[in-house]
């Protein structure tokens, strides 16, 4: 097979084969013949030639669908043999036209689509592999394993997050429901009915549903990192940190416990920050690092918080955040630290005063007036405090003017509790007297 003469006489010979068995409809003889060919343009390190066969066999009238499966497949075990890059690209191309537009190969299609992908990005054509990838949607893929789909969905957000296309990221983020890391992988699987779609086995190089569960959460980070969504990051690092794997090995779960807390403590206050909070400090991991469950304290305690103290006894702890997973919190998260401890301080002065002037709530909060009335008013705006300024009396009132409608339902129920007072009265004193009466006739 070395003579150029030889290959393309055996080839002219398998050809004839195959033209045989396919008109006669022998599939097995079909895809041996179109195999066959392919083998021999690889032995011979022929690799135009076997792109142009490879082109030159699907399109044969009435190709049969097997043979052009066998075929794909078969070449793409001699992409990682090429011997260089141009040759290996060549071949995907190849293979990316035979199978385009094919459901039976659509599978095969987007390992090409990736491999492709990878080359791209590599030679640092990081905009070229992201619209490539976005070519192929997996998720309607019958045949292919639940966990190749999540990796190739995984590959298409990490390459718009690459490219700082963070709206296609979200839209190709959401095809993943959390909750399929969730689902038990220890049950059997059931055997598939007939006529049902075969799944097939994901490759080797495929993570286990774990593994995807932790490189989700961890582009989701880096997506909402973006927006400074502080409580989706700190759901983010729970999701990782409640991994089995890594909550049995203090060295992960320690960093992780110290993002949460920190990623909590700078999300704004409501009912999803509350619950957090709260779960967080039951957890007894939580008690080796003495120093998070002070400050998650300090923010459930009722109590207005001292910036100044505060910040000098967390100001090494916020700082060392560098050298610990996901890296440093900057400058940014020290001005949210802040304003965090601002609003908390509000809301207890709000729960113990229901008016105060504006120069002792400045006081109690270590603000200028013009800052205490700024804060306070953005607390409005947000809805997270109901309060009325009087800036010619300067007085705050923390009490909401009620509704009339609100206050005449009001009455009408103290009205109806009232009757019914009165009625269940009567009854019990109907009932004496009858009891008196039944006792004086005896």
């Amino acid at each position: 097979m070395e003579g150029g003469g030889n290959l393309e006489a055996a080839i002219e010979s398998l050809l004839n084969v195959e033209k045989q068995m396919r008109l006669a409809g022998d599939v097995a003889g079909t895809k041996k013949a179109a195999t066959d060919i392919l083998q021999l343009c690889f032995e011979a390190r022929a690799w135009k030639t076997l792109n142009d066969q490879i082109l030159l066999l699907s399109k044969r009238r009435g190709q049969l669908k097997q043979a052009v499966t066998a075929m794909v497949q078969q070449a793409m075990q001699y992409i990682d043999e090429t011997p260089d890059i141009d040759t290996r690209v060549e071949l995907i191309k190849t293979l990316n036209s035979v199978s385009a537009g094919k459901i039976y190969v659509e599978i095969e299609r987007a390992r090409l689509i990736k491999k492709l992908a990878k080359i791209k990005e590599e030679q640092g054509l990081i905009a070229e592999a992201a619209d490539l990838m976005q070519e192929v949607a997996v998720e309607t893929f019958g045949a292919m394993a639940k966990t190749e789909k999540i990796a190739f969905i995984l590959e298409q957000v990490r390459l718009c997050l690459d490219r700082q296309d963070y709206v296609r990221a979200q839209i190709l983020s959401r095809k993943i429901s959390p909750r399929v890391f969730d689902a038990d992988t220890s049950k059997e699987k059931k055997k598939p009915k007939e006529g049902d779609n075969v799944v097939e086995e994901a490759p080797a190089d495929i993570p286990s549903m774990l593994e995807l569960k932790r490189i989700y959460y961890e582009l989701m980070i880096r997506y909402h990192s973006h927006n400074d969504d502080y409580l989706e990051i700190c759901r983010s690092y729970k999701a990782i940190y409640e991994i089995p794997s890594v909550k049995e090995n203090p060295a992960q779960w320690i960093p992780l416990l110290r993002k949460i807390c920190w990623y909590l403590v700078l999300s704004p206050h409501d009912p999803m920050q509350s619950s957090l909070l709260n779960s967080t400090l039951e957890d007894k991991n939580i008690s080796e690092i003495s120093n998070f469950r002070l400050l998650l304290k300090y923010l459930v305690t009722m109590e207005v918080i001292q910036w100044t103290s505060l910040w000098d006894t967390f100001k090494d702890e916020f700082n060392n955040e560098k050298n610990m997973l996901g890296g440093s919190l900057g400058d940014k998260a020290a001005e949210d630290f802040r304003q965090r401890i601002i609003e908390h301080n509000i809301l207890v002065v709000s729960k113990y005063y229901s008016r105060i002037t504006l120069k002792r709530l400045a006081e109690l909060l270590c603000l200028s007036l013009q800052e205490a009335e700024k804060h306070l008013s953005d607390m409005v705006v947000s809805k997270s405090l109901v309060a009325k300024i009087d800036r010619p009396m300067g007085v705050v009132c923390f009490q909401s003017a009620k509704d009339s409608n609100n206050i005449l339902n009001s009455w009408a129920m103290n009205l109806e509790k009232l009757l019914d007072l009165v009625e269940k009265s009567c009854h019990q004193i109907h009932k004496e007297t009858m009891v008196h009466k039944a006792a004086l006739k005896v």
